[in-house]
């Protein structure tokens, strides 16, 4: 109550963003923006641990994975039990909630010295503006933006001494994703050299990051390989750098300057590639990104984001757009305006007016003009095109939800995410036992490209397996069982 009262500016800022991510994120759901990868397969999971079972990734695999071995995300459970109130919708509203909850996280941070609080109310627009946040809003839903507003709260609690909460959000953080626990690895570092003349803190917080390192090492060596299919970790995509983390290690410390320079450039020659990254550097320095050359610690907590982004086989996560800016919101909210803080009163304010208007500058480019290819109609939450789709989708809504619950769905991606609520649903071309298909050719065809899903659905609609049941700008098919 006492923060309510005292806090009002805050208050209001905080709510006027949920409204304005709400816009983003809730209205593309609407509007068939959302997809089967991620928030599809995240929600069909939500529906398995309510049903306290494992969910097994047959929404985009043809064969059983537990899905937990694709993504080490714990969060799915704990939300889980969400869906009884908020439906498709969930993650979705646990994000923005999350993210809004992160930038009270990083006034109040602000807030415990007072001679830092004149820039308190800078620090949370900034984080709640920063480019990262509005691409991660408006593609789906992914555990890493939540554990990242989770790290405001991880500084403000370790500031005030509070070793057993400041335990618990370590371990918030480290289930929240595999690559999670390797990041708070170099954030508690960066911690620990900040509090270094605070015996209890510093070794704490070296204990801390002992704890998380192991944890990355166990998750992503040895539980995530153990419950594949495979029996092999997925996700290391950086074969400039060797087959696993060891030779990137290797190669990362015997080839320093080539190393270096692959943070620049399309170092696997992708198509599209050329400047992607030169684009992502360039909106980090004008947010602000510099200033922390200041105090290198807080550069030191960016290395493996860095390092899981500009070496990665794939020029979409080189680039400005999706969940992968994520975790510099916060470090970068923080350590910025904990450098402005430092600064005499006039300048402090001036520096802070101008930083906020250049990170704001550079977030509206993100929305209005970008080198990487995005769907503009996803983020630009400030123009009509946003709220309109090129079909009516009202009757979409309503026959959709015509589908039985209990009813196998094998639903092209933009689809998935509002029928996920099943025990079995897939992405089309995925059809095995589906008792309904639901397809549109005003919508990507991905994973097919527009031929094959023509060839696919003329194959289908010949078949006489399969009935229309309804056909406008989105086609339903139903099988029919024989007798």
């Amino acid at each position: 109550m006492e923060f309510l009262t005292k806090n009002k500016s805050i208050l209001v800022i905080s709510a006027l963003f949920i409204v304005i991510y709400s816009l983003v994120s809730l209205v593309n759901h609407y509007n068939f923006r959302t997809y089967a990868l991620d928030l599809g397969a995240y929600t069909n999971a939500l529906y398995d641990y309510s049903h306290f079972q494992w969910n097994d990734s047959c929404v985009f695999k043809d064969e059983k994975d537990n899905l937990l071995s694709d993504h080490f995300d714990f969060y799915l459970i704990i939300f889980s039990p969400l869906i009884v109130f908020f439906g498709t919708y969930t993650l979705l509203l646990v994000q923005v909630i999350s993210i809004v909850a992160g930038g009270i996280g990083v006034y109040k941070l602000f807030t415990i010295d007072k001679t830092k609080s004149q820039v308190a109310l800078f620090a949370t627009i900034y984080f709640y503006t920063f480019f990262g946040v509005f691409s991660a809003l408006a593609f789906d839903y992914h555990s890493n933006v939540v554990a990242a507003a989770l790290v405001p709260w991880l500084f403000y609690f370790v500031s005030k001494s509070k070793i057993v909460h400041s335990s618990i959000f370590i371990m918030l953080i480290i289930v929240a994703k595999e690559n999670m626990s390797l990041w708070l690895t170099f954030i508690l570092i960066g911690l620990a050299i900040e509090h270094r003349n605070d015996k209890l803190k510093r070794n704490f917080l070296i204990l801390g990051a002992l704890f998380s390192g192991i944890s990355f090492f166990v998750i992503t060596s040895i539980i995530m390989p153990s419950i594949s299919a495979n029996g092999l970790y997925p996700h290391f995509n950086y074969t400039i750098l060797g087959t696993n983390m060891r030779e990137a290690i290797i190669h990362l410390i015997t080839h320093p300057v080539e190393s270096l320079k692959i943070i620049f450039i399309n170092h696997n020659d992708s198509l599209h590639g050329n400047f992607i990254k030169i684009e992502t550097h360039i909106i980090l320095a004008t947010s602000g990104l510099l200033l922390l050359f200041i105090k290198p610690k807080y550069m030191l907590m960016l290395i493996p984001i860095y390092f899981q982004k500009f070496f990665h086989d794939s020029p979409p996560i080189w680039s400005i757009g999706y969940q992968y800016n994520i975790e510099f919101a916060p470090i970068m909210a923080i350590g910025i305006f904990e450098i402005i803080s430092t600064f005499k009163n006039k300048i402090a304010l001036s520096c802070s007016i101008i930083v906020l208007l250049f990170s704001i500058a550079s977030t509206i480019r993100t929305m209005d003009n970008t080198l990487h290819v995005t769907n503009k109609s996803q983020i630009r939450f400030y123009q009509n095109i946003h709220y309109k789709k090129n079909y009516d989708i009202e009757p979409v809504h309503f026959n959709l939800k015509k589908i039985p619950s209990e009813a196998n769905v094998s639903a092209q991606s933009p689809f998935v995410p509002h029928l996920s609520l099943r025990e079995n649903i897939y992405q089309f071309p995925i059809i095995k036992d589906a008792d309904y298909i639901v397809l549109s050719s005003k919508e990507s065809t991905y994973p097919l490209s527009n031929e094959e899903f023509l060839a696919k659905v003329a194959e289908l609609e010949k078949s006489q397996e399969w009935e229309k049941i309804y056909s406008e700008d989105v086609t339903i098919l139903k099988r029919i069982h024989s007798h």
